[in-house]
């Protein structure tokens, strides 16, 4: 019988891709770690997002997020030509994609709410906004592929834009913070 433990990481260390392990709480781990967490939050709303487009879109952006996260997991970026690399074609897919959505400009914060596929929609934003901050906080202290930090940020708004054209598509009013 396989086994789905090894028992390797009972010191608080684990692998990157390429040799040598490091702390679990090492900046390159917390960076992958807020990345699959992204894709986990995108896996649930999937699981209540109707809309046809914006479910093809978010598998797209899932698949990505696994060459995100080894982008990410590689200590030396660029060193070894056999693993997966963000690119600028990543990037201009999500742009493409809140093009297609066309909600125009927002200039009021909205408030998280509304339907579960809505609140689950600003959920992953705000999970893909930690993604971004962990993967910028990497990038302070270690070579990180710049267009995988272009790729978080369009990714965020990716699903802002969502989340707007959702709530104009259940034809719901955007509530706004009062502020009060």
């Amino acid at each position: 019988m396989a086994r789905l433990y090894t028992r390797t990481g009972d010191d608080g260390t684990t692998g990157v891709l390429g040799p040598g392990r490091v702390g679990k709480d090492d900046p390159r781990i917390e960076a992958v770690g807020a990345v699959d967490e992204l894709n986990a939050a995108l896996g649930v709303l999937l699981a209540v997002l109707k809309d046809r487009g914006m479910r093809k879109t978010l598998l797209g952006v899932q698949d990505d997020l696994f060459t995100l996260g080894a982008d990410l997991a590689a200590p030396r970026p660029g060193g070894d030509p056999k693993l997966p690399r963000v690119t600028g074609a990543h990037v201009a897919a999500l742009e493409a994609a809140m093009e297609r959505l066309d909600v125009g400009r927002v200039t009021e914060f909205i408030l998280p709410r509304g339907s579960e596929a809505l609140a689950r929609l600003h959920w992953a934003r705000a999970v893909a906004r930690r993604a971004e901050r962990r993967a910028v906080a990497l990038a302070r202290s270690a070579r990180v592929n710049p267009e995988a930090l272009r790729y978080l940020n369009r990714l965020s708004s990716l699903l802002f834009t969502m989340a707007v054209a959702l709530q104009r598509q259940e034809r719901r009013r955007a509530e706004h913070p009062s502020y009060r």
